[in-house]
């Protein structure tokens, strides 16, 4: 790229305003053209600086940040990356702004402001700049598509049984979904489209440890399956979706005749932790030809190679396309790499899904 990235960074915070424009005025690639402190000041900012990417705080006064979000994408919609506070609440309003449009999210620490950001500067230039390639588009009409489909009850069909003392028989398929930037909407739009009677899932998002409980409870809300975020040793259920909880790789394993849930804290695999990779690894050596795998929009190649290994045992495998993909890194990879079978629009995946997995 040749231009630099324009960012114009909005938080309440004088402190932060400064440490995120010194963190991404470090970056030879982007420069911070403004800051400013509410959502008015960003809107007449917006109008005249056009900045290419906005680092919007989820918390401001006079119009919170959602609010702004909203009005921004319905009137000037443009990459939005979200700084959140690392709060139960600070999670559920970070996971209605990506629902709202937003791109991605940094999370804002509690204590020691300056060094834990600065601790984590490649990371949130790396969104950034994910961010400026982002389409945008893409996120405003999956979000127009699905307002119907959102305000409809979950099934309560697949409800019952939900913990681990329920009486389900032992499922030979399993489900293997990854992603990463603009995968939180994107998982969403593929679980509500399943049936309750659908194999066992197990999902490796990017994402960090205070986001991803916040992020199952509301998969569970909104989906007719059952969704946790996964246990340590628990048994993969038919009708039931297993999210890795944040900073822990998620694994399959085999108990006699059942899949179960294996948690650990090896190193990240790819920067990541959970990784995708890692998941569909375990997946392939498992389930082999019993599984499917799915890998949806997200930056980088996390899933790419272990997508492949999957394909290679038997797998039917599958990558979200370039048109309906937020960031079409991570499945243009798996294809480079071989190991895709089906590359298909989100809004198809469910179906698509359903097909392979209870086929004989």
């Amino acid at each position: 790229m040749d231009e630099k990235i324009r960012v114009l960074v909005v938080d309440d915070s004088a402190l932060m305003r400064k440490l995120l424009t010194e963190l991404l005025n470090s970056d030879p690639q982007i420069e911070v053209v403004g800051s400013a402190m509410n959502a008015y000041a960003a809107r007449d900012k917006i109008k005249k600086l056009n900045p290419d990417v906005l680092t919007l705080d989820v918390e401001m006064p006079q119009m919170d940040g959602l609010s702004f979000l909203s009005n921004l994408m319905r009137l000037h919609p443009m990459p939005v990356v979200m700084v959140s506070s690392l709060t139960e609440k600070g999670a559920w309003v970070t996971l209605r702004a990506l629902e709202l449009g937003a791109v991605d999210f940094v999370s804002k620490p509690k204590v020691d402001l300056e060094r834990t950001l600065d601790d984590c500067a490649e990371e949130i230039a790396s969104k950034v700049k994910a961010a400026a390639q982002a389409c945008v588009d893409t996120a405003m009409r999956r979000n127009s598509a699905l307002i119907a489909q959102a305000a409809r009850p979950a099934n309560g069909a697949a409800r019952a049984g939900a913990g681990d003392n329920g009486a389900y028989s032992t499922t030979d398929r399993v489900i293997a979904i990854g992603a990463s930037t603009g995968g939180t909407e994107a998982i969403k739009d593929v679980l509500m489209g399943l049936r309750p009677d659908c194999p066992g899932i197990v999902i490796a998002q990017h994402i960090p440890p205070v986001f991803s409980g916040s992020f199952a409870d509301r998969m569970n809300q909104v989906s007719p399956l059952v969704v946790c975020e996964a246990r340590d040793g628990q048994q993969i259920r038919p009708g039931h979706a297993f999210i890795a909880p944040g900073d822990q790789h998620l694994s399959v394993i085999r108990n006699g005749a059942r899949y179960r849930c294996k948690l650990d804290s090896n190193p990240p695999v790819n920067r990541h932790r959970p990784a995708v990779d890692v998941l569909f690894d375990s997946v392939a050596a498992t389930a082999a030809h019993n599984a499917v795998g799915v890998l949806l929009t997200g930056m980088g190649k996390d899933g790419a190679a272990g997508m492949k290994r999957m394909h290679d045992a038997g797998a039917a495998t599958i990558a979200q396309d370039e048109r309906s993909s937020v960031i079409w890194g991570m499945p243009h990879a798996a294809i480079e790499e071989g190991g895709v079978d089906h590359v298909m629009p989100l809004q198809e995946i469910a179906q698509r899904l359903m097909e392979l997995a209870l086929r004989e």
